[in-house]
Formats: structure tokens, sequence, C-alpha cells
């Protein structure tokens, strides 16, 4: 993919990186007592360039599409439900509009390619292609498809941004998108397909090791470890995912990604922008297996681990009072003065 197009993204910033930890260092508390916090708290202060910064204007951007490869039966529900469960979201029926009610964030919906036509004044109508094409057979998207995915994922940011975004947190949906981020965490990190590939929506091993089959016969046809990884196997809203977070890196914002899905738009953004990475936080660890190895390649701690695999942004917002917390401690707390 051309990246002559993509924003460069800062370095880290190291002097509110050294503020930040000498501040640690004389709160009143034992060295090393809050544990994970404490560095947490000196990478945002690197990310924002800001010791004080807090996480106050919030928002969940969901990108939705569909995939061909849903024909071939690796899903225990129909691809109409991407289009049913963007309604949901729309309506605030969903987890990720209860959780997010609750953290205080945004729900942005936003259709990168959803397989139905659909009209809602909440929705952001980014309709690229009415889903992928089935990449077992052939690449998943045109060239131009996925340069218009990753530009839409960066278009939505900075409007996020012209309305005011300290955090940005990233979910998606898509029924049978399992099956193209297996494919990328297979082709990517260089592992068996088998050992990254999971059950998504809940599949029996039939259906599992179909899955399987259908992605490690994709990866010899396309041999997809190289800079076309999203073309052959997709989706929109991967690319979309990935495009969002360069953008918001790009900003100094920032982003919190949640599952397997998400961890594979990040492995794609990498791709383009190895430095994005700066600026990720892995929200949660996935039930899903192949989310432990891309989260390891690209050298991501989860904050947390609660069995989760839903998506829709949920494992990331839930990590936004940690957080939060992460920075009041660092900014609220005494100094250290015993005489």
């Amino acid at each position: 993919m051309d990246a002559t197009n993509i924003p460069s993204i800062p370095d880290l910033d190291e002097a509110a990186q050294q503020r930040a930890r000498e501040r640690q260092a004389t709160r009143v508390k034992p060295a090393g007592a809050l544990g994970a916090l404490e560095p947490l708290s000196v990478h945002l202060a690197g990310m924002t360039g800001r010791r004080d910064w807090l996480p106050e204007r919030r928002a969940v951007i969901v990108f939705a599409g569909d995939h061909g490869v849903t024909a071939h039966n690796i899903s225990t529900v129909p691809q109409a439900v991407t289009a049913y469960m963007v309604g949901q979201f729309l309506a605030g029926h969903a987890a990720i509009n209860v959780l997010a009610r609750q953290m205080g964030a945004r729900v942005v919906v936003v259709d990168a390619g959803v397989n139905a036509d659909l009209s809602h004044p909440d929705l952001i109508d980014g309709k690229i292609a009415h889903g992928t094409a089935d990449f077992t057979s052939g690449p998943a998207l045109t060239a131009d498809q996925t340069a218009a995915a990753i530009r839409l994922g960066r278009d939505v940011v900075q409007r996020e941004l012209a309305r005011g975004l300290d955090i940005l947190a990233l979910g998606e949906m898509g029924i049978g998108n399992t099956t193209p981020a297996s494919a990328i965490i297979a082709a990517i990190c260089g592992r068996p397909v088998a050992e990254v590939t999971g059950r998504g929506t809940g599949i029996d091993a039939a259906q599992l090791a179909h899955k399987i089959a259908l992605i490690a016969a994709a990866l010899r046809l396309h041999a997809p470890a190289d800079d076309q990884t999203l073309m052959k196997v997709g989706g929109l809203e991967i690319g979309a995912l990935a495009g969002a977070m360069i953008e918001a890196a790009s900003q100094r914002i920032p982003v919190v990604i949640d599952g397997l899905i998400c961890t594979a738009a990040a492995l794609i953004a990498q791709q383009l922008k190895p430095e994005v990475t700066r600026f990720l936080i892995a929200g949660h660890q996935s039930a899903e297996p192949g989310h432990r190895i891309a989260l390891a390649h690209l050298g991501l701690d989860p904050l947390l681990d609660l069995d989760m695999r839903l998506g829709e942004g949920t494992g990331a917002v839930l990590a936004l009072p940690i957080i939060e917390a992460a920075v009041r401690t660092l900014n609220e707390m005494g100094a250290l003065d015993v005489g």
C-alpha cells in the first residue's frame, strides 16, 4: 500500500515521561506498590506530553463491515446480524452502549461495508462496498477499497477530534470477522493457523476445523505477510480501524484497542506505521487464542483479562477507569515526607 499519504507519528515525550517518573518516586507509597498503574501513568505522559492529562472527553468508535467468507458456514449466525447489531448500537441497546454510558464515553457508529443499505441520523455512512469479496478465491478488497478503508478511519477520527477528544476506544462489528482477523495474525506473526484461530461466535469442532482449513488454504493462495495483507484478506472495518489508530496516534491521542479484530487491525496499522504502537493500549485479553499472540507481537500487555470475546469495543471501554486511575494516582497523591 502507498504510505505516502499516511501521517507521521511523533515520538513519545521523554521529558514528560521523566517528570512523571520522578513524581512517581516521591508519592506516599512504596516504590512500585501500584503495580502496572505506575508505568501506565508514565506512558500516558509520554503519549500526551502532559503529566496532568486526564481522559475526560471519551469516544468509542464502532466500525461495521461484512465479509464474503461467511458464505462458507464459518459462523453460528447469518451475515444479516451485522446490520441488525448496527441498529442495536444506534438504538442504545447493545453491550457497548451500556458500558459506554457507565464510562462516560460517546458511541460513534460507522458503516464501513455492511451488506445492507442502512439509514439513520446518527450513523456515519462510510460504506465502501457491500462487504468484502470471498478471500478464499481471490483478494478480499481492491487496492482502491483498501486505501478508502484506511482513509475512512482517519476521517472519522478527525471528525471526533473536532468534537473534542482526549482518548479513543475502538470496537467493531462484522459477522465472520474473526476469520480474516485470524488470517492476518497467522500471516504477520508467522504462526500456525490452528494456533491463532478460535470459535468466534461459538462454532462447533467441525466448523472450527473447516474455518482453519479455509484460512490455511487462503494463506497458501495469497502469501499475505506483506504490505498487501489487508487487501488480500480484508476487511473494510479492519482497515478503517487501522486508519483510526494511525490518525489518533499522529495527534497524540491514546488509543485503547479491544479484542481479536481490533488487534489484527493494529498489526495492519503497524505494517503502515510501526511507530503507531507507541500510542496503543490493550484494554483486555480476549478469550480468542490469537489475541495473546497478536498482543505479544505488538509488545502490548492487556490491562484486563475477563474471558470476554464480544467485541464492539467492550473490553476497551472497560479499561477507561483504570487508565484514569493511573493518572489520578500520579497527580493527586501526596508526597512522601517522613522527616
